[in-house]
Formats: structure tokens, sequence, C-alpha cells
């Protein structure tokens, strides 16, 4: 089904504390590999300028995207086509990557400095508008990563603070010492752990949510039935992509599909549609290396959903019928549920 592509996207308020940015991001991780081969930079940064050009301004991107922070350079080269002042650039620090594919956290001061003062350096950029800790360091106070991050803003390296996938305990306490201003948290059709605790925590503080992988690592938008996984991928190791898991995933991938056409829309603008009505506050990230998922995903925001409508599509994949983790094993252990801090 063809989309217009025409279709003006608003800006919003990410949060309380006054960062603006278009109703629909754009996680630019994807162009540096992961879940396929990785784009050149003229490629990847001619993925960018057409998002931009049909109205995305939030770019998202982390220190650890790519090799040797490929997926920042990337982007810094795509801002300089762009004018940096027009876009709300995000990017993230404290995953540390190990031997043999592990990771490792590291929230230290120290390390919060080295690397803000690394990815300006890598982004070319004065500034970075959104500096997320991607993942919360157990072994280190949330007070002490977070005054770290105050001093960044008083110095105008950093303009806003987020972190991604802190504990419900970590949250309180990180806000206490400086307003964050955005979450970034995987939620999705199939993946909806967060609203029972998190969502509601947020809007109470005024926190934004940036919903990464809101179409399921791209399950909902067909890879693994519609398009087989491309070697490169890791989704090829991932527990809702492999055997018996993948098998009973492609059920609700088929009730969806029929929910799709009842709505006359393609299944990933009905994923990203659903998501997009659940509230102004939550701004979905999805990345693509083709323009036209690129257009297809910007159609959501054309898609008008009743609550009705809401509560079917939910109904429609029961969070006990998804088959597998929503994680990597190495990763998991980094979720919300387990990233309390010990106290200061």
């Amino acid at each position: 089904m063809e989309e217009k592509p025409h279709i003006q996207i608003p800006r919003v308020r990410l949060g309380s504390q006054g960062l603006e940015v278009s109703r629909l991001g754009f996680g630019c991780g994807g162009l540096s590999g992961m879940l396929n081969a990785p784009l050149s930079h003229d490629a990847g940064c001619s993925v960018i300028k057409e998002a931009f050009q049909r109205g995305i301004t939030f770019f998202d991107t982390a220190d650890m995207y790519g090799d040797n922070h490929d997926n920042e350079i990337m982007v810094g080269k795509a801002l300089k086509l762009l004018g940096r002042e027009k876009i709300q650039l995000a990017t993230k620090f404290g995953i540390t990557k190990l031997e043999e594919g592990q990771f490792g956290v590291k929230g230290t001061p120290e390390y919060v400095r080295q690397c803000c003062e690394a990815s300006l350096k890598y982004l070319d950029v004065d500034y970075i508008d959104l500096y997320y800790q991607h993942r919360v360091d157990t072994s280190v106070p949330i007070e002490e990563t977070m005054e770290e991050l105050k001093k960044l803003v008083e110095e105008g390296k950093i303009k806003y603070i987020g972190l991604s996938e802190p504990s419900v305990d970590t949250i309180r306490r990180a806000h206490a010492i400086h307003p964050i201003t955005a979450l970034q948290m995987e939620y999705s059709l199939w993946t909806r752990d967060i609203e029972d605790e998190i969502v509601p925590l947020c809007r109470e503080l005024g926190i934004g949510i940036v919903a990464y992988s809101p179409l399921g690592h791209g399950f909902f938008a067909g890879k693994a039935i519609v398009e087989s996984l491309p070697s490169e991928s890791f989704l090829a190791i991932h527990p809702r992509f492999m055997g018996e898991n993948l098998e009973k995933n492609k059920l609700l991938y088929a009730r969806l599909a029929n929910l799709a056409a009842k709505h006359a829309c393609t299944l990933p603008q009905l994923a990203l549609a659903w998501l997009l009505h659940l509230g102004d506050d939550i701004i979905p990230i999805p990345g693509t290396t083709k323009v036209k998922n690129l257009d297809n995903n910007i159609g959501s925001l054309a898609v008008k959903l009743t609550q009705e409508d809401l509560k079917e599509i939910g109904d429609a994949v029961p969070i006990n019928e998804v088959g597998g983790e929503r994680d990597l094993a190495i990763l998991s252990k980094y979720n919300w549920k387990n990233a309390n801090t010990p106290s200061k």
C-alpha cells in the first residue's frame, strides 16, 4: 500500500523541560549495522537527509553504535548538510564493549566526562541536545553519575539529560539531582513491561518517553516473515526470532495484518500509530536503511484510532503469548528491572 509522502510531522515537547522534537524521531544506529550490513557514510547521510526533508528533526545515536564511533561520525557528517540548529541530537554513553561480544556498563563521573568529550569530537558539534546514560551502572550511585551530567549541562556541553532502562528508584533519585527530560525505553506492541510502573512515574515527574525498537526490531515491518533476516543481523540469535518462538510470534503478526487491512494501512503504520495514540509524551524512533520504509513509517501519523481500536490492537498481541525474552541474554541483566544503584 503506497502512502502519501507529504504528511506534516508535528512538533511536541519531550518532557516538561522545554526540549521540542518532531513527533516521530529517527534511530540512526541501524545505519552502522546491527540489524543489517552497515551502510557507507554517504548512503547513511543520504537516508538521514531524506528523513530531515520529510520533517523528522530528532535523531538518535550512541557512542557504541558501529566500530570506533562510526555512527556518531556519520551523523555528524549529516548534520553538516542539514544545519545544526534545526536538529535535536541525542547520543548515549555507558555501554562498554568487552572481549568476545560481551558488554559492560560504566557510569563513574570520570567516564561520563570522557565519553561526552569524545562524542562531541566525533559528532563534531559544540553541544548535544539530549545526552543519555545508555544503561545504568549498578555499582555506582546514580547521584554521582547525575552530578557529573549536571555539570556538563552547566558548561553548555549538553542541554538535557536522559536515562535508558533505569529502575523506578533510579529515576526518582536521578530526577532529584537534576530534572530528567526523557527515558529511552524499549516499547512496542510486544514489549509493554513499562506500562504499570515506568509510564505513570514519567507522567508524574514530567519525563518524556522515547520508544526504541517500536517495530520490535523490525518484526512488525516483516523481518523474518515477508523478508529473511540478513546474515549480518544480530536478530539471527535474538530469542524472539528463533525456532518455536518465531512460529508463535508469526501468529501475532497475522492477527495484526488483519487489523491493518481493516484500518486501510500497513502493519508497521498500525504498530506505530498504536504507540503514537498512547500519548504525546511517547516519541517512537524507528530506524531504517530504506527510504520507502521511512515514508511508510511517517504514514503512521495519518492513521486515526479510537480507544476501542487501541484495545483491539493491544489485545491482538497478548504479552503472555509473545514467544521469547525481549533481550539477548548478554543485555537482559541491564534492563530496567535490574537497574537499582547503591545509595550514596
